[in-house]
């Protein structure tokens, strides 16, 4: 059974800002990872490229499922600007002050995966409630491992 092209459009919408967040979160977390000053910078460096380098692997996947579900994946930074529900960062910050901004965007990311999740699962959208479902684990990881910095 496939899945019908309402319920597509609407988890496209959904995806749309999955994606735009997400790319967001990545050019934050690739910022911080740039521009971070601590005494434990090398740990945090460390740290930030993992996550930075799993968002990339994240912002590719949404793009892909977007794709797979007959739409057209947002690609510019205008369109991401406009679709995120996340924030950009004011500069410059402290070291604790980077944590705390993206801890707090990565309990939003997991609340908003969350609903996204069901929605997805209300559509009969299973595969993209998987993938989202993959992501939301990683958040909630990255959650655990900022606050452990903190």
């Amino acid at each position: 059974m496939s899945i019908k092209i309402e319920a597509k459009n609407k988890i496209k919408t959904l995806l749309d800002e999955d994606l735009a967040n997400s790319y967001l979160l990545y050019v934050k977390t690739q910022n911080f990872h740039w521009n971070i000053t601590d005494p434990n910078f090398y740990s945090l460096h460390k740290m930030l490229e993992e996550q930075y380098e799993a968002l990339a692997g994240f912002v590719d996947e949404i793009a892909e499922r977007i794709r797979m579900l007959d739409g057209r994946a947002p690609g510019s930074m205008r369109e991401f600007i406009g679709l995120a529900t996340l924030t950009e960062s004011e500069e410059p910050m402290s070291a604790e002050a980077m944590l705390q901004t993206l801890l707090s965007d990565h309990q939003r990311m997991c609340d908003i995966l969350r609903h996204h999740i069901k929605e997805c699962q209300a559509q009969g959208d299973e595969g993209t409630a998987d993938l989202l479902i993959q992501q939301l684990r990683h958040h909630e990881q990255v959650c655990w491992m900022v606050k452990s910095q903190l």
